[in-house]
Order: structure tokens, then sequence, then C-alpha cells
């Protein structure tokens, strides 16, 4: 019976000494990798609740420098982003997320098909010359995880 205990402790305090230098590893690592998430956005009557989904993330983990964002637009939402008809809210938004870095990709496809360049869309904007959902393959094969709100 005796021996039972001594060898319960000898292996109890192993798991224990196991388990602090796991845990010690695990705070010297450093915290995980920030999330990289990419939108996607085709819908022109989801452009706002879309936008307003992104800043809900920037806001939910504590700023734009917690998370690696993108968003990609194709078909007719893209529209809204179009310098000439893009109301004041959506040009606002698309400007400071662009100052946070965010990548803002349309379509090249849906580029030629609106017949609109980079120059005629809101300020920020990249090209997805291979059409947005190659961006959206793309991103996703880099880590990036995928919403479509």
């Amino acid at each position: 019976m005796n021996r039972r205990n001594i060898l319960w402790s000898a292996v109890s305090a192993l798991g224990a000494a196991l388990g602090a230098s796991s845990a010690k590893a695990a705070t010297e690592a450093g915290a995980p990798n920030k999330l990289k998430v990419v939108y996607h956005l085709s819908e022109a009557e989801k452009v706002n609740f879309v936008l307003g989904n992104i800043q809900n993330h920037i806001d939910g983990v504590g700023g734009p420098e917690h998370v690696t964002l993108a968003l990609v637009i194709h078909g007719p939402a893209l529209k809204a982003f179009h310098s000439a008809q893009a109301n004041p809210d959506v040009s606002k938004r698309v400007g400071d997320f662009s100052k946070d870095g965010i990548e803002l990709a349309a379509c090249g496809n849906t580029m030629k098909a609106q017949n609109v360049t980079l120059k005629e869309l809101l300020p920020g904007f990249v090209s997805a010359e291979k059409g947005g959902v190659v961006r959206l393959a793309e991103l996703q094969s880099q880590g990036y995880l995928y919403l479509r709100p």
C-alpha cells in the first residue's frame, strides 16, 4: 500500500513538472499569429451590411492591428464603390479601411463588365486582375478565413 502511494506521488509530480514546462514554453513562444479573414461581397443590397460587419470585426478584436482583413468585391456590389456614385458613408468607410491596411480588391472581370478603371473606384482599391473568385481562392490558400455575410 505504501509503495502505491509513493509511486502515485512520483507520477503526479512528474505530470505536474511536464505540465509546467509546457505552459512555460507556450508563454515564451508569444501570442499566436493574428487571424487573417477575407470578406466576400457581390450583392449590392449587402454593401452597408458587410461594411458594418468589417467595422464590427475591427472593433471586436480591439483594432485593426489585431487582425489582417481583406475585402473582395465583384458583381453588382462593385457599383457602390464607383467614385461618381458612392454615398458619403461608403466613401468614408472605404477610406478608413484603406488607412487601416485592409486589402480592398475589385474583380478585374467585373471592372471590365462595368467599364470602370481603378481610377474611377474609390481610393484604396487594387485590381484582382485574374478575377474576384480567383483572389478569394488565393487568399484562402494563404490561410485566410472566408466570410460571406
